[in-house]
């Protein structure tokens, strides 16, 4: 393909410019020993998305009371849909909602919380 003009070297094999060993191999890591050591790696497989704290029965306490509190001002006109969330506020058993709802971050605590109350403010 190259002739003497294109290629000053002649027939000599051109060797590239990365550092080999004493053998002429390139000292290239084998990609399947390279996958092996992260595999090895002891990570926990636990992902939190976003990096989002996990609640304490404290926070989970206080923002069911400001989610209660919002929807009451939201629908203040409905005296029956009041009843209802003063009620649910009155029976919320924080442990129980802990237990049911384990490892819970704010963005899970708003998509529950939403699911259920929905029922009590139609």
């Amino acid at each position: 393909m190259f002739n003497n003009v294109n290629n000053p070297f002649g027939n000599r094999a051109i060797s590239s410019s990365t550092s080999s060993d004493s053998n002429g191999r390139r000292q290239k890591e084998d990609p399947k020993k390279e996958l092996k050591k992260y595999i090895d790696e002891e990570e926990p497989d636990e992902v939190l998305i976003g990096g989002q704290p996990i609640l304490t029965e404290d926070e989970i306490l206080a923002m069911t009371r400001q989610y209660i509190a919002k929807l009451k001002t939201e629908h203040e006109d409905n005296e029956k849909i009041l009843k209802k969330l003063d009620k649910y506020l009155d029976n919320f058993d924080v442990k129980k909602f802990m237990k049911k709802n384990p490892n819970m971050t704010s963005p899970d605590f708003y998509m529950v919380m939403f699911n259920e109350t929905e029922g009590l403010v139609r």
